[in-house]
């Protein structure tokens, strides 16, 4: 008899869970750059909230905590029913999600500060087969744009791979004219996230994280919080630390287009 142990039976169906790994990005052109650091993410249930909200006295759902998860942050930024706004994308695309589960990848807020260049949620359909993703992008200038891509063929333990043409000014020492291919393991015992950035001269930027699944209670959260103090703080300060490191090694700036020059 095979026997299932119980600490990773609660892990594996809980509302929220921590993935701990690290974030690389690599440029090779038109300047090399490369750099590395520990991160933790959160992964939430959006059909499950009110059950991880009471996970642990260190973690709260639309309410302040030490770290939080708040809707807000996320979508259009109107509040409740997350869940419902994804939904809506899904039916718009012809993807029905009734039934199914959508689980977000994002940092939380810690002491009530997040910042998330990259969520992604995992939309599942009634047969618990993986429908859709979408890649929720923001940037620096307080704008948000979502990749909404439906998923072909999934496959329990295959890696996933879509493409996409870049729509959105994140970057200003990243050209808009390239292309996105995104491959994704979706979160089990580990998540992987990697995103290839390519111009017709090929290749020329890679992001990705690779993070390990612990279950979110309140030790947990402590040691994140002494091994990673002021994380989303960090997050931030990340992007302007390397972008003055880009502007130093002489990368060209690529000029923000405003609303009405697209």
């Amino acid at each position: 008899m095979v026997r299932t142990n119980p600490a990773r039976a609660e892990n594996a169906i809980a509302p929220a869970a921590l993935y701990c790994g690290k974030v690389m990005h690599a440029r090779w052109r038109p300047v090399q750059h490369r750099f590395s650091y520990r991160v933790m993410s959160l992964l939430i249930d959006l059909d499950r909230l009110n059950e991880a909200d009471r996970q642990s006295r260190l973690f709260g759902v639309n309410r302040a905590a030490l770290f939080s998860f708040h809707e807000r942050d996320h979508g259009e930024g109107k509040g409740p029913c997350l869940g419902r706004y994804v939904r809506g994308l899904a039916a718009e695309r012809g993807i029905d999600l009734s039934g199914g589960r959508i689980l977000l990848l994002c940092y939380p807020r810690v002491l009530g500060y997040a910042f998330n260049p990259l969520s992604v949620y995992f939309c599942y359909g009634a047969s618990g087969d993986l429908e859709l993703t979408i890649y929720e992008v923001r940037n620096t200038f307080g704008e948000m744009h979502s990749y909404i891509l439906p998923v072909q063929d999934a496959r329990p333990g295959c890696t996933i791979r879509q493409s996409q043409a870049k729509e959105f000014y994140v970057s200003p020492f990243m050209e808009m004219e390239t292309h996105y291919r995104f491959s994704i393991s979706p979160p089990e015992q580990d998540v992987k996230v990697r995103i290839l950035q390519a111009s017709e001269q090929g290749a020329m930027f890679a992001a990705a994280f690779r993070g390990r699944r612990h279950p979110l209670t309140s030790p947990s959260l402590l040691a994140t919080l002494f091994g990673l103090p002021f994380l989303t703080f960090k997050v931030i300060a990340a992007i302007h630390w390397e972008a003055m490191r880009l502007w130093l090694k002489g990368a060209p700036y690529v000029r923000r287009l405003k609303q009405r020059e697209i």
